[in-house]
Protein backbone atom coordinates (compact mmCIF):
# COMPACT_ATOMS: atom_id res chain seq x y z
CA UNK A 1 0.00 0.00 0.00
CA UNK A 2 0.96 3.44 -0.86
CA UNK A 3 0.77 6.60 1.02
CA UNK A 4 0.54 10.76 0.28
CA UNK A 5 2.78 12.46 2.81
CA UNK A 6 -0.68 13.63 4.37
CA UNK A 7 -2.22 10.39 4.29
CA UNK A 8 0.94 9.54 6.00
CA UNK A 9 1.37 11.73 8.39
CA UNK A 10 -2.57 11.44 9.59
CA UNK A 11 -1.75 7.64 10.04
CA UNK A 12 0.89 8.24 12.21
CA UNK A 13 0.75 11.42 13.95
CA UNK A 14 3.60 13.17 12.35
CA UNK A 15 3.19 16.34 10.83
CA UNK A 16 4.07 17.00 7.25
CA UNK A 17 6.62 19.76 7.63
CA UNK A 18 8.40 17.03 10.05
CA UNK A 19 8.36 14.31 7.53
CA UNK A 20 10.03 16.81 5.12
CA UNK A 21 12.32 17.52 7.55
CA UNK A 22 13.43 13.88 7.79
CA UNK A 23 13.65 13.55 3.70
CA UNK A 24 15.88 16.52 3.77
CA UNK A 25 18.32 15.09 6.46
CA UNK A 26 18.06 11.62 4.85
CA UNK A 27 16.21 10.23 7.71
CA UNK A 28 13.25 8.83 5.98
CA UNK A 29 12.92 9.23 2.21
CA UNK A 30 10.02 8.67 0.37
CA UNK A 31 9.83 5.77 -2.07
CA UNK A 32 8.90 7.68 -4.82
CA UNK A 33 8.20 11.81 -5.93
CA UNK A 34 5.35 12.46 -8.64
CA UNK A 35 6.53 15.14 -11.13
CA UNK A 36 4.04 17.21 -9.41
CA UNK A 37 6.08 16.89 -6.00
CA UNK A 38 4.28 15.13 -3.85
CA UNK A 39 5.99 12.42 -2.16
CA UNK A 40 4.81 9.21 -1.74
CA UNK A 41 4.85 5.94 0.85
CA UNK A 42 5.34 2.43 0.71
CA UNK A 43 5.47 -0.32 3.55
CA UNK A 44 9.05 -0.32 3.98
CA UNK A 45 8.83 3.29 4.76
CA UNK A 46 6.01 3.22 7.09
CA UNK A 47 8.13 0.58 8.90
CA UNK A 48 11.01 2.40 8.96
CA UNK A 49 8.85 5.31 10.58
CA UNK A 50 7.58 3.19 13.04
CA UNK A 51 11.42 2.60 13.83
CA UNK A 52 11.89 6.24 14.12
CA UNK A 53 9.37 6.89 16.86
CA UNK A 54 10.08 3.79 19.18
CA UNK A 55 13.34 5.32 19.24
CA UNK A 56 12.29 9.12 19.76
CA UNK A 57 10.40 7.73 22.49
CA UNK A 58 13.19 6.18 24.36
CA UNK A 59 15.05 10.02 23.91
CA UNK A 60 17.41 8.62 21.14
CA UNK A 61 19.13 11.45 19.07
CA UNK A 62 17.93 11.95 15.13
CA UNK A 63 21.28 11.61 13.94
CA UNK A 64 21.79 8.13 16.09
CA UNK A 65 19.01 6.85 15.01
CA UNK A 66 20.15 7.40 11.57
CA UNK A 67 23.10 5.58 12.38
CA UNK A 68 21.64 2.43 13.39
CA UNK A 69 18.72 2.59 10.89
CA UNK A 70 20.98 2.82 8.18
CA UNK A 71 23.72 0.08 9.47
CA UNK A 72 23.64 -2.66 7.32
CA UNK A 73 23.44 -5.27 10.26
CA UNK A 74 20.57 -3.59 11.75
CA UNK A 75 18.39 -6.30 12.99
CA UNK A 76 14.67 -4.82 13.24
CA UNK A 77 13.36 -7.93 15.11
CA UNK A 78 15.91 -7.70 17.74
CA UNK A 79 15.87 -3.66 18.03
CA UNK A 80 11.83 -4.26 19.01
CA UNK A 81 12.34 -6.39 21.32
CA UNK A 82 15.13 -3.98 22.96
CA UNK A 83 12.28 -1.26 22.62
CA UNK A 84 10.05 -3.52 24.86
CA UNK A 85 12.57 -4.44 27.43
CA UNK A 86 13.45 -0.27 28.01
CA UNK A 87 9.72 0.35 27.71
CA UNK A 88 8.78 -2.06 30.12
CA UNK A 89 11.74 -1.51 32.66
CA UNK A 90 10.36 2.52 32.05
CA UNK A 91 6.55 1.35 33.27
CA UNK A 92 8.39 -0.32 36.37
CA UNK A 93 10.29 3.14 37.14
CA UNK A 94 6.90 5.28 36.32
CA UNK A 95 4.62 2.46 39.07
CA UNK A 96 7.68 3.06 41.49
CA UNK A 97 7.95 6.69 41.44
CA UNK A 98 4.04 6.84 41.53
CA UNK A 99 3.53 4.57 44.57
CA UNK A 100 6.51 6.96 46.21
CA UNK A 101 4.46 10.26 45.39
CA UNK A 102 1.07 8.59 46.48
CA UNK A 103 2.71 7.53 49.51
CA UNK A 104 4.10 11.25 50.13
CA UNK A 105 0.08 12.70 49.44
CA UNK A 106 -0.80 10.13 51.41
CA UNK A 107 1.38 10.97 54.81
CA UNK A 108 0.75 14.68 54.45
CA UNK A 109 -2.74 14.10 54.32
CA UNK A 110 -2.89 11.74 57.25
CA UNK A 111 -0.46 14.60 58.94
CA UNK A 112 2.18 11.66 59.02
CA UNK A 113 6.03 12.15 59.18
CA UNK A 114 7.38 10.36 56.95
CA UNK A 115 10.94 7.62 58.23
CA UNK A 116 14.23 8.77 56.91
CA UNK A 117 14.51 4.98 55.23
CA UNK A 118 10.68 6.22 52.86
CA UNK A 119 12.70 9.25 52.46
CA UNK A 120 15.53 7.75 51.39
CA UNK A 121 14.17 5.46 49.19
CA UNK A 122 12.24 8.11 47.27
CA UNK A 123 15.62 9.82 46.87
CA UNK A 124 17.40 6.88 45.00
CA UNK A 125 14.33 6.54 42.77
CA UNK A 126 14.59 9.94 41.75
CA UNK A 127 17.89 9.47 41.32
CA UNK A 128 17.34 6.63 38.84
CA UNK A 129 14.68 8.51 37.29
CA UNK A 130 16.66 11.28 36.26
CA UNK A 131 18.87 9.57 34.89
CA UNK A 132 16.97 7.06 32.48
CA UNK A 133 15.09 10.45 31.21
CA UNK A 134 18.41 11.99 30.91
CA UNK A 135 21.02 9.40 29.32
CA UNK A 136 19.48 6.15 29.28
CA UNK A 137 18.65 5.55 25.74
CA UNK A 138 22.57 6.66 24.94
CA UNK A 139 24.40 4.48 27.88
CA UNK A 140 21.72 1.80 27.13
CA UNK A 141 22.86 1.76 23.74
CA UNK A 142 26.94 2.08 24.72
CA UNK A 143 27.20 -0.10 27.59
CA UNK A 144 23.67 -2.30 26.99
CA UNK A 145 20.48 -3.35 29.10
CA UNK A 146 22.14 -5.75 31.40
CA UNK A 147 25.40 -3.64 32.84
CA UNK A 148 22.68 -0.15 32.99
CA UNK A 149 19.89 -2.45 34.74
CA UNK A 150 22.99 -3.70 37.01
CA UNK A 151 24.21 0.16 37.91
CA UNK A 152 20.55 1.06 38.51
CA UNK A 153 19.90 -1.76 41.19
CA UNK A 154 23.48 -0.65 42.56
CA UNK A 155 22.05 2.65 43.23
CA UNK A 156 18.63 1.24 44.67
CA UNK A 157 20.82 -0.66 47.21
CA UNK A 158 23.11 1.82 48.35
CA UNK A 159 22.99 2.79 52.11
CA UNK A 160 21.89 5.65 53.90
CA UNK A 161 25.72 6.82 54.54
CA UNK A 162 26.80 5.53 51.21
CA UNK A 163 24.07 7.50 49.51
CA UNK A 164 25.34 10.30 51.65
CA UNK A 165 28.93 10.00 50.75
CA UNK A 166 28.41 9.61 46.47
CA UNK A 167 26.46 12.69 46.76
CA UNK A 168 29.04 14.71 49.13
CA UNK A 169 31.34 13.39 46.88
CA UNK A 170 29.54 14.58 44.08
CA UNK A 171 29.15 18.08 45.24
CA UNK A 172 33.02 18.57 46.14
CA UNK A 173 33.74 17.38 42.80
CA UNK A 174 31.94 19.95 40.86
CA UNK A 175 33.26 22.97 43.59
CA UNK A 176 36.85 21.65 42.91
CA UNK A 177 35.93 21.74 39.04
CA UNK A 178 34.66 25.64 39.53
CA UNK A 179 37.21 26.50 41.31
CA UNK A 180 40.13 25.15 39.56
CA UNK A 181 38.37 26.35 36.27
CA UNK A 182 37.91 29.83 37.47
CA UNK A 183 41.60 30.26 38.65
CA UNK A 184 43.11 29.02 35.30
CA UNK A 185 44.80 25.74 36.73
CA UNK A 186 45.92 23.39 34.21
CA UNK A 187 44.37 19.55 34.12
CA UNK A 188 47.77 18.00 34.69
CA UNK A 189 48.36 20.21 37.89
CA UNK A 190 47.97 18.62 41.93
CA UNK A 191 44.20 19.87 41.59
CA UNK A 192 43.79 17.61 38.85
CA UNK A 193 45.08 14.89 40.25
CA UNK A 194 42.62 15.64 43.07
CA UNK A 195 39.79 16.07 40.87
CA UNK A 196 40.54 12.62 38.92
CA UNK A 197 40.86 10.30 42.38
CA UNK A 198 37.72 12.06 43.69
CA UNK A 199 35.88 11.66 40.73
CA UNK A 200 36.95 7.58 40.50
CA UNK A 201 35.70 7.41 43.95
CA UNK A 202 32.00 8.64 43.25
CA UNK A 203 32.05 6.14 39.95
CA UNK A 204 33.03 3.55 42.18
CA UNK A 205 31.30 4.39 45.16
CA UNK A 206 28.38 2.23 44.48
CA UNK A 207 30.34 -0.68 43.80
CA UNK A 208 30.96 -0.21 39.66
CA UNK A 209 34.38 -1.63 38.39
CA UNK A 210 35.96 0.92 36.48
CA UNK A 211 39.29 0.42 34.69
CA UNK A 212 41.76 3.58 33.74
CA UNK A 213 40.36 3.23 30.18
CA UNK A 214 36.72 2.68 30.95
CA UNK A 215 37.18 5.82 32.91
CA UNK A 216 38.73 8.16 30.13
CA UNK A 217 35.97 6.88 28.02
CA UNK A 218 33.37 7.92 31.01
CA UNK A 219 34.51 11.76 30.63
CA UNK A 220 34.97 11.89 26.80
CA UNK A 221 31.27 11.31 27.21
CA UNK A 222 31.12 14.84 29.19
CA UNK A 223 32.66 16.82 26.46
CA UNK A 224 30.47 14.80 23.74
CA UNK A 225 27.42 15.17 25.07
CA UNK A 226 25.82 18.50 25.40
CA UNK A 227 23.69 17.49 28.66
CA UNK A 228 26.63 15.99 30.38
CA UNK A 229 28.51 19.50 29.41
CA UNK A 230 25.36 21.72 30.55
CA UNK A 231 25.27 19.34 33.85
CA UNK A 232 28.88 20.23 34.40
CA UNK A 233 29.28 23.89 33.02
CA UNK A 234 25.61 25.53 34.67
CA UNK A 235 27.90 27.66 36.93
CA UNK A 236 31.23 28.13 35.37
CA UNK A 237 32.02 26.85 31.42
CA UNK A 238 35.06 24.86 30.74
CA UNK A 239 34.60 22.26 33.83
CA UNK A 240 33.49 19.34 31.80
CA UNK A 241 36.83 19.67 29.21
CA UNK A 242 38.87 20.40 32.74
CA UNK A 243 37.13 17.38 34.35
CA UNK A 244 38.18 15.24 30.68
CA UNK A 245 41.61 16.76 30.28
CA UNK A 246 42.97 15.76 33.68
CA UNK A 247 41.49 12.02 33.65
CA UNK A 248 42.77 11.67 30.83
CA UNK A 249 46.22 12.69 31.58
CA UNK A 250 46.03 11.39 35.45
CA UNK A 251 44.21 7.91 34.43
CA UNK A 252 47.32 5.76 32.83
Amino acid sequence: MEYSIQELSRLSGVTTRTLRWYDQIGLLKPSRVAESGYRYYSGAEVDRLQDILYYRALGVELAQIKECLDNPSFDRLAALRSHLAALEMERERLEQLIRSVKDTIGAEERKEIMSDEQKFEVFKQRTVAHNEEAYGAEIRAKYGDKEVDEANAVVMNLTREQYQEWTDLGREIQERLEAAVRAGLSPESEEGRKVTTLHRRWLTITGNRYDQAKHRGITELYVMDERFTAYYDKQVPGCARFLRDAVVYWAK
